[in-house]
């Protein structure tokens, strides 16, 4: 395990900056958005694998009880999602960023010392509404901050943040959680928000828009042309990828008979295939949205049948995670720019709405697929979420037909 999170380092340490350095941007301002991605995302994957240890340090309470903070969370990310990232666009994105990350540091320093279940429910409720605002803030930030033509480039960097979360957070939590305790893992990652407040608060070259101070809404985002289309593909799109990550692990584990270790192989390829992809944002700047998208969704679907294809043997799937995070990445990267261009003034809103899309999608995607998964197994869930691609499919053909119009 010390192996596997050296060499996650010296990955992040080599590669990272070369990529970072290939857009033209400025090192320190987008690690800033790549850390700050992966700190939320650390704390919103986290709790998983550390819920029996939690749940350990309160009488009476049984690990799927702790999962009701993770509820808590995932409901308050898609409120904060509607009603706090239009804010953004009313006070720029870089102040809305630093309430976000120091709301979190505040919320989980109240998770660390949470003296009973209920407390730390209540705190990572509080830590959601942050995650909410701050994350449609960030992808804001990382096109406003790319110089003219680089703008995928640059948001295919800050994307990297999530293999962070994915990598070091759930690894990291994990041993930290089981060398020394849970509330260091949740005070540690509040530390780190809380500095990254002040290192966002501090820095003096962010692009502030001139349509700043402008009021939007989830309202006036939904009368935008083309953002119902697009929200359509991205609940689509989310929910195929939430229905067949929520069942990975089951499968592994019941089907395949893998030791929680080997489970934790898959997470890991898919981190690593997203953080691989990440220099792909260049291609897109030079080609278009509208030209990479349908070879990158028809891909996807792709991968879908390839994990179905491959479910019975347990280093098909790893690979086919593993190509499952690449595709992944270049196809957030078009959702997330798309909603962006739409209508730079409202870009807050728009990304809000996405977070709310998507975190809508972790619910469907578990509750729809769950009795799939019991009659087909996973080949079944993947099948469908190939199908699910579809829609992403057709909306691609459009949007490259009125570019070439």
């Amino acid at each position: 395990m010390r192996s596997l999170l050296a060499g996650t380092w010296f990955c992040i340490r080599v590669f990272l900056p070369n990529w970072i350095q290939g857009v033209n941007m400025p090192v320190f301002t987008v690690t800033l958005l790549v850390l700050a991605i992966g700190t939320i995302g650390a704390n919103s994957l986290s709790l998983s694998p550390i819920a029996g240890l939690v749940a350990r340090s309160f009488d009476g309470v049984a690990a799927a009880d702790v999962m009701l903070a993770a509820v808590a969370y995932g409901a308050a990310t898609a409120l904060s999602a509607l009603t706090l990232a239009p804010l953004a666009d009313r006070f720029g994105a870089q102040r809305a960023l630093v309430w976000a990350l120091a709301s979190l540091a505040v919320s989980l320093a109240l998770a660390a010392a949470a003296p009973a279940l209920s407390v730390l429910i209540i705190a990572q409720g509080l830590a959601g509404l942050a995650a909410g605002l701050g994350l449609p803030a960030i992808y804001a930030l990382a096109r406003q901050i790319a110089l003219p033509g680089r703008a995928n480039a640059t948001l295919s960097a800050v994307l990297t943040g999530w293999t962070l979360s994915l990598v070091v957070g759930v690894t990291g939590a994990s041993l930290v959680a089981e060398w020394m305790s849970w509330r260091v893992v949740q005070g540690g990652i509040g530390a780190f928000a809380g500095v990254l407040a002040m290192g966002v608060a501090a820095v003096g070259f962010w692009r502030t828009p001139a349509t700043r101070g402008q009021r939007t809404s989830p309202f006036t985002a939904l009368r935008v042309p083309g953002a119902r289309e697009t929200l359509g593909v991205v609940a689509a799109y989310m929910t195929a990828f939430y229905g067949v990550y929520s069942y990975l692990g089951p499968h592994l584990h019941d089907a395949l008979g893998a030791t929680t270790a080997a489970i934790g192989l898959a997470p890991l390829a898919y981190g690593v295939g997203f953080g691989l992809a990440a220099p792909l944002g260049q291609l897109i700047d030079r080609i278009g949205v509208a030209r990479a998208a349908p070879s990158a969704f028809l891909a996807l679907a792709s991968v879908y049948t390839l994990i179905a294809i491959g479910a019975h043997s347990f280093t098909a799937v790893i690979a086919a995670a593993l190509a499952w995070g690449f595709v992944n990445h270049v196809g957030l990267n078009l959702l997330v720019g798309r909603l962006s261009d739409l209508d730079p003034r409202q870009s807050g809103a728009l990304l809000g709405l996405y977070g709310a899309v998507t975190y809508l999608a972790v619910a469907v995607g578990a509750l729809l697929y769950r009795p799939l998964f019991e009659i087909g197994g996973l080949a079944a869930c993947a099948l469908l979420s190939s199908l699910c691609i579809v829609p992403a499919l057709f909306a691609a053909r459009r949007w490259s037909r009125v570019r070439h119009a």
